[in-house]
C-alpha cells in the first residue's frame, strides 16, 4: 500500500517486504540495527520513503551479493554518509574559491584601471645612460687582486681572482 504525504510516496512494511521479497521481520531487524529509519504514522505504523527503499536496496545488495554482515553494512553506510558529507564540503569550498577568484579578478581589473598612470611615450624614455655599478669595498685593496667568494659572487667575478 502506498501513502502520500507532502507529495512524497510512502510504503507500508508489507508492501516493502513483498516488493523486495523479504520477511517483514527482516525490515524490523534492519530498523533495530539502525540501518533503516522509517517514519511513523500517528498510529505508529512504519512508513518507508523512496530514500528508505534506496537504502534497503543497498543493504540487500551488500548482504546478498557481497556477503557483508550487518556490522559491515553499518560501517559501509556510515562511511558513505561521511564521504557524501565531505563531498558536499568540498563542493562548497570549490564554490567559495570560484567566487573569490571571480571577485579577485574584478578587483584586479579595478586596481589596474585606477592605478594606471597616464603618460606620454617620451616620459618612458630614459634621459641619461645608466650609472656604472659601484665596486664593493675592499675588492680593489686585496693583495694579488684576490676577491673573497661572497664579494665575487655578488659582483659576478670568478672566485679567487
Amino acid at each position: 500500500m502506498v501513502t502520500k504525504r507532502a507529495g512524497k510516496a510512502y510504503y507500508m512494511i508489507s508492501a516493502v517486504a513483498q516488493k523486495f521479497n523479504i520477511h517483514p521481520q527482516t525490515l524490523r531487524l534492519y530498523e533495530r540495527e539502525g540501518l533503516l529509519k522509517p517514519s511513523r504514522t500517528e498510529g505508529n505504523t512504519r512508513l518507508y520513503s523512496d530514500e528508505d527503499l534506496e537504502q534497503l536496496e543497498t543493504i540487500l545488495s551488500l548482504t546478498r551479493d557481497l556477503g557483508v554482515n550487518l556490522a559491515g553494512v553499518e560501517i559501509i553506510l556510515n562511511m558513505r554518509r561521511k564521504i557524501e558529507r565531505m563531498q558536499h564540503e568540498v563542493n562548497e569550498f570549490m564554490e567559495y574559491v570560484k567566487h573569490e577568484l571571480a571577485r579577485g579578478l574584478d578587483d584586479w581589473e579595478q586596481r589596474l584601471n585606477t592605478a594606471l598612470v597616464k603618460s606620454s611615450p617620451t616620459d618612458l624614455v630614459r634621459a641619461s645612460a645608466p650609472a656604472p655599478r659601484p665596486v664593493p669595498a675592499g675588492a680593489a685593496s686585496r693583495p694579488g687582486g684576490a676577491v673573497p667568494a661572497a664579494v665575487a659572487a655578488a659582483d659576478g667575478r670568478p672566485r679567487g681572482v
